[in-house]
Order: C-alpha cells, then structure tokens, then sequence
C-alpha cells in the first residue's frame, strides 16, 4: 500500500506537522519545476525550430486547462468517496476544503492540511496530461489537443488516479503497488500518445527527411530540471517528511543515474558511439522506470531498475517504435510507457524483502507480479479506449490535424503568429 493510499474521507483530528507541510509545499513546486519549465524545454528542443513555439504552449495551456479541470471535479472524482472506480461529487470546487480541513499521513496522529494534498495532486494531473503533447507534437491543432485533454483528463486520468490511490479503489484493493504514479502517469500518457500518434499519421516527410531535435542545449536543460523535479514527484509522495521520503529520494537520484549509464553503454557499443540525447533520455527512462517503485525498494533494487530502464527505453524508442509504426514525435511511449511497464512490473520484485525490499500486499513475488500485470492490463485498456474516443470526438469537432501547407510553414507563425527566432 503506497503513502498516497493512507488517504480516507473521514474526518481527521491530529497534530500538523510543520516540517510535513514545507516538505510537501515544496514538492509541489518541484513537480510544477518538471512541468514548466522542465517538460516544455525538454520537449521544445526536440522539434524542429519552427515548431518550438507550439509545443511550449501546448505544454503550458494543457497544464493549465488541466489544473483548473481539477479543482472544479478532478480533486472530488479522484479522491471524495464514490464506489470502486471513480469518486463522489461532494468536493466539486472544493466545497467544504479549507485551511482547516486535514488528511492524515503516514505518521499517526500526524495529519496534513488537504489543501496541500489538493495541490500536490493537481501538479500530478497537470504533467500527466502534457506528456501526451510530446506524441502528437509539430502536427495537431491546438484546439484539438485543448479538447482532448479535457476528455482524457476526465475520463481517463481521474477513474485510473482513484483505482490506484483512493482508499476504496478497485486495483488498491487488490493489493497494486504505485509508489508514485507509473501506471496512472506514465503508462497511462504513454498509452494516450501512441493512441494520438496513430490517428494523425506520420508528420510531413516522416521516415523520408531528416526530422531532427533544432536545438539539443535546451533538451539536456529540459531534462536537468526534470531529474531536479523528480524528486519532488516521488519523494513527495510519501506525503511527510520522514524515512519513506529519504528512501524514495535516494531511490530516485540512483536509478537515474543508472539509466544515463545503461542508455550510453547499450548505444556505444550498438552504434560506436554514445550521444547527450541518448544519455538525457536514459536519465528520463530512469526515473520513469523507478516512479511505482521508489517507496517500497531498496537502494540495489533501484540501481537494477534505473539501469534495466535505460536498457529498455533505448530499445523502445528504436526497434519496438518500427515495429508499432507510428511517428511518436518525442518518444513518449517508447519511454514512459515501456519504462513504465517494466518498473511496475519489477516492483513486485524488488519490493520483496528477499530482495531488499520493504515488503508488498502478497505473500509472494509471483501473485504481487500478477497484480501488478492486472494493473497495467487494465490501464493500458483504460487509457487506449478512452484516448481512442477523445481523439475520435475531437477528430469530428475541430480536426485533429493542421493543414499539410500550415505544417510545412511551422505551428509557431500558423498557429500562434510568433517566431522563436529571428532569420
């Protein structure tokens, strides 16, 4: 059971922690520290210059449609009550949060303000529904994109957020491990890309021209704030400041470094040399890898999870994306679904305590490894079904995709009238 989980809607007397509430408040700023500006630059380098512009605020626009999405029924359908899949309405813009209101932590008789809670979750949403961006970049309309989030927002991220962490959920209760959110974040973007990537087809020139990142200083800057932020996203999801915090932020500082380092050695020794995309990407395929993870495994578990991530990232965004034959402009699936399946997968494996773990809701590593494959079974179904019917609403209402001459020209002057640089 993950920290997240501790989380009942039932009134809540205890002590506020002060050090609790710093720590998550600057969590929070950590996450949105991943998001803008870490995403958006990570992203922006890896499309083409005239493309730069458009993915900045898709990143931008989608976090902030999401975040508003959020306190007015996201937070309620996640987390206030309801059945087995999806929350109650009684927290519909926060109706009865306050400063006052609390929830409790880990710690008993320690609990913590819920709008803290309420924020720190809103950051999750945010970032979850702008990795898709990355899968449809240089080619979608930006009202598409606008409409869609608020589809899978709704229908695809707040049902799987509430089996994975409500107190009631459905795949809680069947004993899933998701420290941190690698199947409601991670798979569940990864799946929606892919989705997205299919239905708008290839970009123009695609597998005939030379697509390549315009400008790879701002990815490694992109992906440097994201390491930083990370931890924030998984330590933070120990919802206090305590050993669970300090082992999730350990966890997470190895197992990105492990994935620079499994990235770099597979490509060197595949292709003769070792590139800073490959080694900032194995950093990201890390830290995907160890995100369901980080609480309830040992410090040698991460180090193999970090590295078996980079491993797998690499051949996810090279073999297994020609084989799906889709243009996932920026590799979201190939990293944070891949790396998001094998780091579910391996939680049950290196949480066992015969592994240096810190135990799992089964008895043994074969039934939490049926769990777990449960868990991502039924968030790939989720999330492909509803990002199916999203794009395919979206499709009927605005158009998917901007006209073949507005791509040619570029998103940023067609879309936007503005120009990232001066020619």
């Amino acid at each position: 059971m993950t920290a997240l989980a501790t989380f009942v809607q039932v009134p809540v007397t205890g002590v506020v922690d002060k050090g609790d509430v710093a720590w998550m408040l600057t969590s929070t700023t950590l996450v949105l520290l991943m998001l803008v500006p870490g995403l958006a630059l990570f992203y922006g380098g890896l499309v083409r210059a005239k493309n730069i512009l458009s993915v900045l605020m898709q990143v931008l626009v989608v976090a902030a449609l999401a975040i508003v999405l959020w306190v007015v029924y996201g937070y309620s359908l996640a987390f206030e009550g309801g059945n087995a899949v999806l929350g109650g309405a009684g927290k519909f813009l926060l109706r009865g949060v306050t400063g006052d209101t609390l929830i409790p932590t880990p710690t008993p008789g320690v609990a913590l303000p819920e709008l803290v809670f309420v924020a720190f979750q809103g950051a999750f949403a945010a970032i979850s529904c702008a990795l898709v961006v990355g899968a449809i970049a240089e080619r979608a309309k930006f009202a598409a994109v606008l409409l869609f989030t608020a589809l899978w927002f709704t229908f695809a991220y707040l049902p799987l957020a509430h089996m994975v962490w409500a107190g009631n959920g459905w795949l809680l209760a069947q004993g899933a491990l998701d420290f941190a959110g690698g199947t409601v974040v991670h798979i569940n973007a990864g799946v929606a890309g892919l989705v997205g990537a299919w239905m708008l087809g290839p970009r123009l020139g695609f597998g005939r021209e030379r697509l390549s990142p315009h400008n790879l200083p701002l990815t490694f800057a992109g992906a440097c704030l994201l390491w930083t932020g990370w931890f924030g996203f998984n330590a933070g999801s120990a919802l206090a400041a305590n050993g669970v915090a300090a082992l999730a932020f350990v966890n997470t500082l190895v197992a990105a470094a492990t994935g620079v380092l499994g990235w770099s050695a597979i490509e060197g020794l595949w292709r003769g040399r070792a590139s800073m995309l490959g080694a900032t990407s194995g950093a990201v395929a890390g830290l995907v890898a160890i995100t369901p993870a980080c609480g309830t495994v040992g410090v040698g578990g991460a180090l193999c999870i970090g590295a078996c991530g980079g491993l797998t990232g690499y051949w996810g965004v090279n073999a297994l994306k020609r084989h799906l034959r889709a243009d996932d402009s920026l590799d979201v699936f190939g990293i944070h679904g891949v790396c998001g399946i094998v780091g579910a997968l391996l939680t049950a494996v290196f949480s066992a305590p015969g592994w240096g773990g810190h135990g799992t809701a089964h008895h043994t590593m074969g039934q939490q490894l049926l769990v777990q494959a449960e868990g991502i079974a039924v968030t790939v179904a989720w999330s492909a079904t509803v990002a199916l019917l999203a794009f395919l609403v979206a499709s009927k209402l605005v158009g998917l995709r901007v006209h073949h001459d507005d791509e040619r020209a570029g998103l940023d002057i067609t879309a936007h009238g503005e120009a990232a640089y001066e020619t």
